[in-house]
């Protein structure tokens, strides 16, 4: 009998190892890992650089205080807000708790507690951030919700009504992705943008799994009209390692002041090691072209698969969803057993999240692999 809480239902399979897209069971199974931890690990599995610096560190120091100044903050944020109208970052331990940082920061800012967010988000497990979340499935059972949260369509323009000089912020992700991966409309997003500057609402916008790199761009927002106030990022940011962070404008510096908010271990030298290498890798424009163009080149491909299966294939740089007719729980399992993980994105979407550093020859393995359970599956 397990001492484990069963707050997850898991495959039964144990990963020991990884190196690059791939991953090996206690069994020596190796996988092909469309998964990486859930957009997590977007250089891969114990990418070199990363590996170098965190074991560099190791040797160094685990552990201070923010009490104390940190260079390694310092230079993180920098490459977090360099060439960026954001300008100053807090530093955290997840995606939920930089949501949950924003969250506070929104009330102090605005001084108005009215946050509208979107049917089918996503924003973590927190209390506030249950409320916050679109999704029925995440609150049952908690009794009642913060009270301040408002949900409306995702893409929908009449919904824009419900912005008025109420609201504190819009809160969205630009890609749903727990939602079934749901690309916002650039043209919903203007006006989404209009709405708010007229009203003088704040725009935050959920990076969590979009961020670093995952899109094609620094952040997903950067391909959309959007001009946030804020955006929270963790997941891809450490390559594993956790680590969370607020970016924010300069007004915030007045909102943000000593002893309002704090982390213990936020921004700690072993995360700030991980999260600096990770940025070296990813964030420059020959690896974004790469994402963007490895991106297209899955798409094309996947959208070759049959229609009686398939209703749609949907995106933004490497993360992609394939939405399918029937629940995919069985193909999920057929993959495994073919050496392919991936996770759903609801009952009917497979999502594809590799790494960002993923081969054109992994990607067409990948794709292999899915053709082949879908055939199967037909055939069955």
């Amino acid at each position: 009998m397990s001492a484990l809480l069963p707050t997850y239902l898991r495959h039964d399979i144990e990963l020991v190892a990884g190196n690059g897209s791939f991953v090996q069971d206690k069994a020596g199974k190796n996988y092909l890992d469309f998964v990486m931890g859930i957009a997590v690990c977007n250089t891969g599995h114990r990418h070199p650089h990363v590996e170098q610096a965190l074991q560099e560190q190791l040797q160094k120091l685990w552990h201070t205080s923010n009490l104390f100044m940190s260079s390694k903050q310092e230079r993180v944020a920098a490459m977090l807000t360099e060439n960026s109208h954001l300008s100053h970052v807090f530093f955290c331990n997840s995606g939920t708790e930089a949501n949950e940082g924003a969250f506070k920061l929104i009330r102090k800012w605005t001084q108005k507690k009215e946050i509208l967010t979107f049917s089918q988000s996503f924003h973590g497990r927190t209390f506030a951030m249950m409320g916050a979340t679109g999704q029925d499935k995440i609150k049952a059972g908690f009794g009642e919700m913060v009270p301040d949260f408002k949900h409306l369509t995702f893409n929908d323009f009449d919904s824009l009504e419900m912005i008025t000089n109420q609201t504190a912020a819009v809160w969205l992700e630009v890609i749903q992705g727990e939602g079934g991966v749901i690309v916002a409309e650039n043209a919903w997003l203007e006006a989404l943008m209009e709405k708010a500057r007229q009203y003088d609402v704040k725009v935050v916008i959920d990076e969590v799994q979009t961020g670093i790199g995952r899109t094609g761009s620094r952040f997903a927002f950067e391909q959309t009209p959007l001009k946030p106030d804020i955006i929270t990022v963790a997941k891809g940011l450490g390559s594993g390692f956790p680590v969370g962070a607020i970016i924010t404008t300069p007004e915030a510096t007045a909102v943000f002041t000593p002893g309002t908010h704090g982390s213990t271990f936020g921004g700690n030298p072993l995360a700030m090691a991980a999260a600096e290498a990770t940025l070296d890798v990813l964030l420059n424009e020959q690896q974004m072209k790469q994402v963007q163009q490895k991106g297209l080149y899955l798409m094309q491909q996947l959208k070759q698969l049959p229609e009686t299966m398939v209703v749609d294939v949907r995106g933004r740089g490497l993360m992609i969803g394939i939405e399918f007719h029937e629940p995919v729980s069985s193909l999920i399992t057929a993959l495994q057993q073919a050496g392919m993980l991936v996770v759903s994105a609801g009952p009917n979407v497979i999502r594809l999240l590799p790494s960002l550093c993923v081969t054109e020859q992994e990607l067409d393995l990948a794709v292999g692999k899915i053709k082949t359970v879908c055939q199967q599956e037909v055939m069955m």
